[in-house]
């Protein structure tokens, strides 16, 4: 985009603040905030968004996400998942490395970034997975250009456990300055649970049992690990999809901007649900870590206020529905939600679990502070213009027809939502306006650091 851009009218949500402002937009970038309306009046840009009635937020920094490409594109592929955070006001995406091939060599980490420069509608980066035996490729890895190493202490979808004490060692002891993203969940309680659970002659136990297979035990025990190492070896650890009330001991609530070496991930579908709901949605909700109790969930809702929990992310994993079938064994385990995410969120905003500025921080704000991600993640001057217009009490369903990921469905399919992403903006350029994306656009690269 060249030329200026207005957007008046809005509310604004930024750095705990709500306040009535107008933003100037140029050549990809924010150049002022407005909050005097008489200022705006004397500027005629090209184009010109009233926002009145409206939020406007920095665009959503999705940290966690499978987008499939390459080797699993039946699925969703770059294409189709970004079109899907696209219209969910996401602006940012960091995807994972369990794809075909894995993303743990140099010349994986090359290919997405070309894959992505070509299909990719919104701003991206790559997280290199970590094996048992390729710490050392972590010193010719760009810290400029990739968020961090992931790490799979739990075996989960791609097989890329790393179960190695010798490994993890050198993993936790490599890996600065980039930050780990650990997969924590212990193996070896899984697989005594999914024995004993067998010992009653089901191949394949019903998904209600998955809470128990993939139980609290084993991510407590994985857990424990991964901050003992982290701390050992004095390393910047982030674990992803905490699903446990006891895991949220070892998180100390983050001071004012100031993060912790070591923090928490929480996710929508842990959010969002809990065991009870196997009944009414079965393997749609089927996820690894497993959902866990009412009381677990309760626990991460409050954790979203008080600190303990640093970022909200999707962890989006499509699978076609064909691949949901069956049970703790055969199903497959992951949930498509990016295109969702927010305006989830913001229902919870509605139901008193968190303000509204708090969701900014948890979706925005820390994801950039956490990942050193360069002038994204906030409103202010000279940052990119990564924005997203959300409207209050506009009632809407999800249905089939308006899910943009390729596998066609949605755990909150029927649900009707009272937020409406009205426009995404991405470096200042409209990739989503009121129900179209615009598939022409490619986001940038993300730089970190």
């Amino acid at each position: 985009m060249t030329g200026q851009m207005l957007i008046t009218g809005g509310t604004i949500i930024n750095e705990g603040r709500s306040f009535k402002a107008d933003l100037l937009i140029e050549d990809e970038q924010i150049v002022d905030v407005i909050t005097d309306p008489s200022q705006s009046a004397t500027l005629n840009p090209p184009v010109s968004i009233n926002a009145s009635g409206c939020y406007v937020l920095p665009g959503i920094i999705d940290s966690h996400v499978h987008f499939r490409e390459p080797g699993l594109t039946e699925k969703g592929d770059m294409e189709s998942e970004s079109r899907a955070a696209a219209a969910g006001g996401v602006t940012t995406i960091f995807d994972m490395p369990n794809t075909v091939p894995q993303t743990t060599t140099l010349e994986a980490l090359d290919d997405k970034y070309r894959r992505a420069a070509h299909s990719c509608h919104v701003n991206h980066a790559f997280f290199f997975g970590a094996t048992n035996d390729n710490y050392p490729l972590f010193a010719q890895l760009d810290p400029h250009h990739i968020p961090g190493i992931k790490l799979f202490m739990g075996s989960s979808t791609g097989n890329m456990l790393v179960d190695r004490d010798d490994a993890l060692d050198h993993i936790f002891q490599a890996a600065s300055p980039l930050p780990i993203m650990a997969h924590c969940e212990d193996t070896a309680i899984i697989e005594r649970n999914m024995a004993e659970t067998r010992r009653g002659g089901d191949d394949d136990p019903a998904v209600a049992l998955h809470s128990f297979i993939r139980s609290e035990e084993a991510c407590l025990a994985s857990t424990t690990k991964a901050v003992a190492l982290a701390k050992k070896h004095h390393a910047r650890l982030h674990i992803a999809h905490v699903s446990t009330a006891d895991e949220l001991d070892f998180f100390a609530p983050a001071v004012s901007s100031s993060l912790p070496a070591i923090t928490a991930e929480a996710t929508l579908a842990h959010l969002l649900f809990s065991a009870l709901d196997y009944s009414r949605l079965g393997t749609r909700i089927k996820v690894n870590p497993a959902v866990k109790s009412p009381v677990d969930q309760f626990m991460l809702r409050e954790a979203l206020t008080d600190g303990r929990i640093t970022t909200v992310a999707t962890d989006h994993a499509p699978h076609l529905l064909s691949q949901k079938e069956g049970g703790c064994r055969r199903a497959a385990s992951g949930m498509p939600m990016v295109q969702f995410s927010l305006v989830a969120m913001l229902e919870l905003v509605d139901a008193g679990v968190l303000s509204i500025e708090r969701l900014v921080e948890l979706m925005a704000h820390n994801p950039a502070r956490l990942f050193e991600v360069r002038h994204r993640g906030f409103i202010r001057p000279g940052y990119q213009a990564d924005l997203v217009i959300v409207r209050p009490h506009a009632p809407w369903t999800v249905t089939p027809d308006i899910i943009e990921s390729r596998c066609g469905w949605s755990p909150v399919e029927g649900h009707q939502y009272q937020w409406h992403v009205e426009q995404t903006l991405c470096n200042g350029h409209i990739i989503y306006n009121k129900g179209q994306v615009d598939d022409t656009y490619i986001g940038h690269p993300v730089e970190f650091r």
